[in-house]
């Protein structure tokens, strides 16, 4: 009986011994989104370039490269009534993106900060009034919350407002 509750004992702390062979531990990561980029979940928005053609339901952004910094064009379409449509400059800083939309080319003080999130873009939902003047009625481009749908500069190119102008034409 000794030897059996011997044996068991041995068995039980041979269980227990670290294998020299199995990996070592690695640091768990900081926050979840960290961990999605690890894993390659998601993409890094540091190493992700914002150029393509974002949309969710009838609001459209597109970004293509120009000879200085990007060029936006942002598209919001409820009806003929309410809609919103123009184009800009856009340049970038890490997950900030200065946004400054103007419509038809006219100047406008309608520049303000969004969060690109790797293949998404999201307004803040308070802009400068100047902004209400790339819309007709009562629709806006605050809050505006998009995901990237493609990243090739021709489809990006070919996104057109209300009256058919293109918005990120001669990228």
């Amino acid at each position: 009986m000794k030897r059996t509750a011997l044996l068991a004992v041995l068995m039980l702390a041979a269980c227990h011994r670290s294998d020299p062979k199995a990996p070592a531990a690695t640091a768990t990561p900081q926050g979840l989104e960290t961990a999605a980029i690890q894993a390659g979940v998601i993409p890094d928005p540091a190493n992700t370039d914002i150029t393509g053609l974002y949309a969710r339901e009838s609001d459209r952004i597109c970004i293509v490269p120009n000879a200085t910094a990007y060029r936006i064009g942002v598209f919001v379409d409820y009806d003929e009534q309410q809609n919103c449509g123009g184009a800009g400059t856009v340049t970038r800083v890490g997950e900030t993106l200065h946004v400054t939309l103007d419509r038809g080319g006219a100047a406008s003080d309608c520049s303000f900060e969004a969060r690109f999130e790797g293949d998404r873009i999201v307004f803040p939902a308070r802009l400068p009034d100047a902004c209400q003047k790339v819309c007709v009625g009562r629709a806006s481009v605050a809050a505006l919350d998009v995901v990237r749908l493609s990243e090739s500069v021709s489809e990006a190119s070919t996104l057109r407002d209300g009256k058919g102008r293109l918005l990120c034409a001669g990228g």
